[in-house]
């Protein structure tokens, strides 16, 4: 990009942006002549990805800011007042905005909640932090048409962001997220109004324990065995982390009430937008759990349980028989997990007729096995829960399904029907429950997952991330991709690559940049780029087919899936390697 070009629309944002600190940064930038950082701070406007609008904090056009939340929040005020023109003439429209424990993120709520009341728009905003799945479940619990948490999830310390959701408690899709951007584009001037007027018109409502209790009362709804729980919860003792989100209140609060002993770490209880003791607050990785680890071992916890800042993803850990502490991966817990409700629709008679479950794509096809065990059908979606929040809708809308369970692979549950979003709190209290199910068994949760293993075939998965910051990184990821769409690998980890999945044009779902290359061993390759980070992401799933189930097997299974993973992992890497020259 042109010095010049960068220069005016640094100066267009400047004379736009409201907060000094955001307008400063630029200023001195300009001051430096460093244009370098000008250039990745303005060659891009923040778009709406699978998780919203999403961008480390700062000026510019290409960061989370104040301007950039208000242009998105005025733009999708004037789209809401035009999807729903009768509810708008008569002023009854309504939004619920919520926050986590990120730096700037009540500042960028209040402000969300401000322009909402402005436009008309009646906004419910939460006294203080709340996890993303509560926010879904406020929007159907209130009937407001549109919601927003700011939250930038498990994202590094400098990160924020803006999930948009619509009137059904779920994340916005087509046609609303691109009709939403088109708002946004066209946005010349945002409205907004002082907190006093906003509350004494009656435009800004504040909200918190009449939401919380319904809130905590349908995570403990969805438990199938209260007996059990009452009857054995004091013998499980569970160490619990929040990484300084949102957690705390509520898995504390659910747990506690059902009987468990939880014990969190002192360290990581408090909110900190700074996530002083962890690089990043994301459970799927296991530096994150150290401290809860370590307390666990000196606790002889039966279990860790995490969340992520805005509550949303669920991480877990769980002593082996030498009581080291073994991480589960996402698609392990949700393995185990739709085994469990699987497992208790069936034993207590509450399956439904036509029971279904949802999956991303990039998610292991281990739980295809355990639905076909139990008559229930398997459907895909793209990656991002809100896919799987519009197949259960689809499923309400055609009577074709009832929902039952959906999972991804990045730590994501959802067990209830009431969120429309993954969710960390009711997955922390099915878990509990699972594990108290299986004690009563004779057996522990690692224990009972090698008996799945044998039985449905053995399941290894990886997942290898590079970054490609700035607008030459967007380019290379690009290029990337149309050099595999193009020509594709022919082998991988020294298997026949025999189907390519393009998803940008799949007749059964929407139009996403994912390839998925399937080897001759069942074992499927994805290569995805993140649609709210600079970095492009692949997937491994590989399998094993079942044996005969005996340990002799299981070790076999266990040596050659890794070695196909490892063997992978290096082609793709080559790959990357290439595409970065």
């Amino acid at each position: 990009m042109e010095k010049e070009e960068i220069l005016k629309r640094a100066k267009d944002y400047i004379a736009a942006e409201k907060d000094e600190r955001f307008r400063k940064e630029v200023e001195e930038l300009i001051a430096k002549e460093d244009y370098k950082e000008l250039e990745d701070r303005f060659y891009q406007t923040l778009e709406f990805g699978t998780g919203g609008l999403r961008g480390i904090m700062g000026g510019g056009t290409n960061r989370m800011n104040t301007l950039e939340i208000n242009m998105a929040t005025q733009g999708l005020a004037n789209y809401v007042l035009k999807a729903f023109p009768d509810k708008a003439k008569d002023g009854t429209l309504s939004a619920v905005v919520a926050y986590d424990s990120r730096l700037n993120s009540d500042v960028f709520a209040e402000a969300t909640a401000l322009i909402f009341a402005a436009n008309g728009i009646k906004a419910y905003l939460f006294s203080g932090l709340r996890p993303t799945p509560e926010l879904s479940f406020a929007i159907r619990e209130l009937k407001a048409q549109t919601g927003v948490v700011v939250t930038a999830s498990h994202n590094p310390r400098m990160y924020n962001g803006y999930k948009a959701y619509w009137d059904n408690g779920a994340q916005v899709i087509e046609p609303h997220d691109v009709g939403i951007i088109e708002e946004v584009n066209k946005v010349t001037e945002v409205k907004s109004m002082s907190k006093d007027e906003a509350l004494k018109s009656g435009k800004l409502v504040m909200i918190d324990k009449e939401i919380d209790e319904k809130f905590w009362a349908m995570c403990k709804a969805q438990l199938f065995r209260p007996d059990l729980i009452k009857e054995k919860a004091k013998d499980v003792r569970i160490v619990y982390t929040p990484l300084h989100g949102t957690g705390a209140m509520h898995v504390e609060k659910v747990l506690g009430d059902l009987g468990l002993n939880i014990i969190t770490v002192p360290e990581q209880r408090e909110p900190d937008g700074n996530f002083p003791t962890v690089e990043k607050p994301n459970p799927e990785e296991k530096p994150a759990l150290t401290l809860a680890v370590e307390l666990a071992k000196k606790e002889k916890a039966d279990g860790v349980m995490a969340t992520d800042p805005d509550s949303d993803r669920f991480g877990t850990a769980f002593p082996d028989k030498d009581g080291n502490f073994v991480l589960l991966s996402g698609n392990q817990m949700g393995a185990l997990l739709m085994d469990y409700v699987l497992r208790s629709r069936t034993e207590l008679g509450k399956m439904p007729k036509n029971p279904g479950c949802v999956r991303s794509i990039v998610t292991s096809p281990f739980g295809d096995y355990i639905c076909k065990k139990y008559g229930v059908t398997m459907f895909d979606c793209l990656t991002g829960f809100k896919w799987i929040a519009a197949k259960e809708e689809e499923f309400e809308k055609a009577g074709t399904h009832e929902y039952v369970f959906g999972l991804e692979e990045s730590y994501g549950y959802k067990i209830e029907r009431e969120v429309m979003d993954k969710d960390g709190v009711s997955a922390a209290a099915m878990c509990a429950e699972m594990i108290l199910y299986w004690r009563s068994k004779g057996k522990s949760l690692l224990e009972h997952l090698d008996d799945m293993y044998k039985e449905y075939g053995y399941f290894e998965d990886r997942a290898i991330s590079q970054n490609f910051p700035g607008a030459q990184g967007g380019q290379t990821m690009k290029a990337m991709m149309a050099n595999m769409r193009s020509n594709p690998p022919a082998t991988l980890g020294g298997q026949k690559v025999v189907k390519v999945r393009d998803l940008m044009c799949d007749p059964d779902l929407p139009k996403s940049n994912v390839l998925q290359f399937y080897l001759e061993s069942g074992t499927i390759v994805s290569a995805r780029p993140s649609g709210t980070e600079p970095k492009i992401k692949f997937y491994i799933n590989s399998m094993v087919p079942a044996g005969d189930g005996s340990d002799a097997w299981f070790a076999d299974a266990k040596k050659n899936a890794g070695a196909l993973c490892d063997g992978i992992t290096a082609d793709i890497q080559k790959i990357i390697d290439a595409a970065s020259k």
